[in-house]
């Protein structure tokens, strides 16, 4: 956020309800007409990588709703399009995700976190946030590895990482950030497009080919 000549990060919550249904993932800041183009891309983005991971064999049946909560004011940007996709898996495949790890990327349809802009200010505002609340030792930031570089956080940040109390976490893939999120392996697909026994691939894919058959289209002939 920026005011004037200042700039700052606040860290804000994305939640994600899903539900047999065929409108795919509905952006509720995009219905609303309260994003810009820039955002309205990135959350179209979410489709695409989806549908190319886990539609291979027959359409997505489910309806999607991702929101920005308490937000009330227009936004834009690309720079919460990996968050909307952590919160969209997490919901698909009924996985909980960490709350104690703040997450800023952009992401691609195939799932490859992108820079952004302002990643000191938003590590400073999440930190900020968890120093007022008590450091507990697990709090961190997920960034995109290609914004290492642009990092120059203020001394408290970097005394807090140096000790242990905070984290700053660089991904390159949506895969890795949700292995760090929900604490389950991504997984790999087998000779015969299979996931993984027990990863969290598995569960989004199992929970998807469930909704296919709830919404009539799965049933056999």
């Amino acid at each position: 956020i920026s005011v004037g000549e200042h700039s700052f990060g606040m860290p804000a919550r994305i939640s994600c309800r899903v539900g047999v249904g065929k409108n795919g993932v509905l952006d509720i800041e995009s219905e609303i007409e309260m994003s810009g183009s820039s955002y309205e891309k990135g959350s179209l983005i979410l489709q695409g990588f989806i549908t190319g991971r886990y539609a291979l064999e027959h359409p997505l049946t489910f309806t999607a709703s991702i929101c920005i909560e308490q937000s009330y004011s227009y936004i834009d940007g690309d720079s919460a399009s990996s968050t909307g996709l952590y919160v969209l898996m997490s919901s698909l495949g009924r996985i909980p995700l960490r709350q104690d790890l703040a997450v800023t990327g952009s992401v691609d349809q195939f799932g490859r976190i992108q820079p952004i802009g302002g990643a000191n200010e938003k590590i400073e505002g999440f930190f900020d946030v968890c120093q007022a609340r008590g450091l507990t030792g697990t709090q961190g930031v997920l960034i995109p590895a290609t914004n290492v570089d642009d990092l120059m956080l203020a001394p408290r940040v970097v005394d807090a990482i140096a000790a242990g109390n905070f984290h700053v976490y660089p991904i390159a893939t949506i895969d890795e950030g949700m292995e760090l999120l929900c604490g389950v392996v991504a997984g790999q697909r087998d000779a015969n497009d299979q996931w993984s026994k027990g990863s969290f691939n598995e569960a989004i894919q199992t929970n998807i080919e469930r909704l296919h058959r709830l919404s009539g289209e799965g049933s056999d002939d």
